[in-house]
């Protein structure tokens, strides 16, 4: 703002150029010629002033007073120096936190902050400097924010508040805009940046949260507990509807039992035979009776008169002690070979198998001979 009273400058040039007239008359010309230059340089820079980015300004005139209709713009502007003098406004939005404590629709007590982006109407500034000065936002602010604020937390619960932070926001922001306007101020943004409760509610709030956990976690359990004895009844009724046709099969075909003990044997020698260990198993280790030609077709026998292998089929096939034919090789109906061997000295009395796989085949048919001698 420019110097509103320059008389007093130049009541000063005005004394220095008494003191010094008393010396030679060259002297005084030249003091009264400089003091003159001095004067027409202040009016000059009196006469403007600049307006920065950002900024407006209104004129105030000593004999007529404000002047309603201007608003000058940015840049370098004159006036009368004394008579006038600009007033400047910063129009760029301004942030502001306002806090204002509350009741809410339950009665409970609400610390609600917000952060405000205010800016004046550049078009009615003088309107504005008239009624509420530069410092608008320090005199309308924090009276329409609380005003506004009461009125909005009402309409909610506590817990609404938070669950519907969105809407109340939206409508803080509404009606500040609407009550702004009247003191010709723009809100650029309002957002709430705290809401807090008093401790009292905020710990009955967490215990409630701690109890309905509690709650459905038992409820959890309850209906694992269902599912479990569910789950026994579905797999008891089915052993039970199993047993019941294992026992109708056993019943109407006694030749069903032998065959699962087969199938079980068959599954026994799969697995030792793709093992890659040696396995040597005894009779009772195997499901079948392999002296019961019933239950295994293909018992193969060893004499040890003959020295040779066969079968109780019945089938002309005759393998001596040595490597087995190609007819014998090119067998692809089985992936193991059950050996019983008949050998009382060799194995006191009982009977010895080896459960060889396709690969070791040609490798047993060597062991024969070692035992045509026991």
């Amino acid at each position: 703002m420019a110097n509103k009273d320059p008389g007093g400058f130049l009541q000063q040039l005005r004394q220095i150029a008494g003191r010094m007239s008393s010396g030679p008359r060259g002297t005084g010309i030249g003091v009264k010629l400089l003091i003159g230059a001095g004067a027409l340089a202040y009016g000059v820079k009196e006469a403007t002033y600049t307006v920065e980015g950002g900024q407006r300004a209104i004129v105030f005139n000593r004999i007529g007073g404000m002047q309603m209709d201007t608003v000058l713009a940015e840049g370098l502007h004159f006036r009368i120096p004394w008579f006038q003098y600009p007033i400047i406004y910063d129009i760029r939005a301004r942030p502001r936190k306002i806090s204002s404590l509350t009741g809410s629709k339950d009665l409970q007590m609400v610390n609600v902050t917000l952060r405000v982006l205010s800016r004046p109407l550049a078009s009615n500034l003088p309107f504005l400097y008239q009624h509420l000065g530069q410092d608008y936002d320090e005199r309308v602010l924090p009276s329409i924010v609380n005003e506004v604020l009461k009125s909005v937390v009402a309409k909610f619960n506590a817990s609404q508040l938070i669950t519907q932070r969105a809407q109340v926001s939206l409508l803080i922001r509404r009606e500040l805009f609407e009550r702004a306007k009247d003191f010709n101020i723009i809100l650029d943004d309002v957002a709430i940046t705290e809401l807090s409760f008093s401790r009292e509610y905020t710990a009955a709030v967490e215990a409630k949260q701690v109890a309905q956990q509690e709650a459905q976690r038992a409820q959890f359990y309850v209906e694992k507990a269902k599912q479990d004895q569910r789950q026994k009844i579905i797999q008891a009724e089915g052993e039970a509807q199993a047993a019941k046709m294992l026992g109708e099969a056993v019943t109407k075909n006694p030749g069903y039992l032998k065959l699962r003990k087969i199938r079980a044997a068959q599954n026994i020698a799969k697995t030792v035979a793709q093992s890659q260990n040696k396995v040597y198993l005894s009779a009772d280790s195997l499901v079948l009776n392999l002296q019961d030609s019933d239950n295994f077709k293909s018992n193969v026998t060893l004499r040890r008169k003959t020295g040779s292998v066969q079968s109780d089929l019945g089938q002309p096939t005759c393998f001596r002690a040595c490597r087995p034919s190609p007819a014998a090789r090119s067998t692809k109906h089985q992936h193991f070979l059950i050996l019983h061997i008949s050998a009382p000295k060799l194995t006191n009395g009982k009977y010895l198998f080896f459960i060889l796989s396709r690969k070791t085949l040609n490798a047993a048919w060597l062991l024969l001979p070692l035992l045509e001698h026991v």
